[in-house]
């Protein structure tokens, strides 16, 4: 195995690793965290859900072949410069996610879900975006298509990252539903992505 593979699947492992130890901890809580296309929710909330979450499903199964298994003849760009640029990237949304899944402590859910008690969150990152998990997502993304440029990855990388907007678009709106005037002033003084 050489050294991209290696880095690629520790960049790798760290994500998803995480994503899962996560919705472990709160099972063992009795949160259920897993609330893609679950429940009841408008129609378009659960059609946007689910096709993200097999858009999801497919890039992790993508990503992991692209890092083991796609040689030369299917790679976009095959620059050291380029594979290390997406490392440091797809680190630093590793990164972004971690932090946002320990801020939001036990709120932590992965769709919307209006059966569970949760509080707004908007301290710690929160307070420099209004969805960094998501902005982790997206870079963790960017970067592993960066360094695994084939196709298929970069394919499916832009798939779930529009995704993604849609899903924080709908997210948005239940949030103005439970959380009100305090989820609009949060609105008005932290960006959806970046910035304050």
């Amino acid at each position: 195995m050489n050294t991209y593979k290696i880095i690629g699947i520790i960049i790798y492992l760290s994500f998803y690793g995480s994503y899962f130890a996560k919705m472990f901890s709160q099972s063992k809580s009795g949160i259920k965290t897993d609330r893609m296309g679950k429940g009841i929710k408008p129609k378009k909330t659960f059609v946007i859900e689910v096709i993200l979450k097999m858009i999801t499903l497919m890039t992790a199964v993508i990503q992991l072949i692209s890092i083991l298994f796609i040689k030369k003849i299917l790679i976009l760009i095959q620059k050291d410069w380029f594979i290390y640029s997406g490392f440091i990237i797809s680190t630093i949304g590793v990164i972004i996610f971690i932090i946002a899944m320990v801020t939001m402590h036990d709120s932590w859910r992965a769709g919307i879900d209006n059966t569970q008690d949760t509080k707004m969150i908007s301290n710690g990152i929160y307070k420099y975006s209004r969805n960094p998990a998501f902005v982790g997502f997206d870079l963790f993304y960017i970067g592993l298509a960066l360094s695994f440029s084939n196709v298929f990855n970069v394919f499916f990388a832009c798939a779930s990252i529009v995704m993604f907007h849609f899903q924080i678009l709908e997210e948005e709106k239940f949030l103005n539903t439970i959380f009100g005037n305090e989820y609009l002033d949060y609105k008005k003084k932290t960006w959806r992505y970046f910035g304050k």
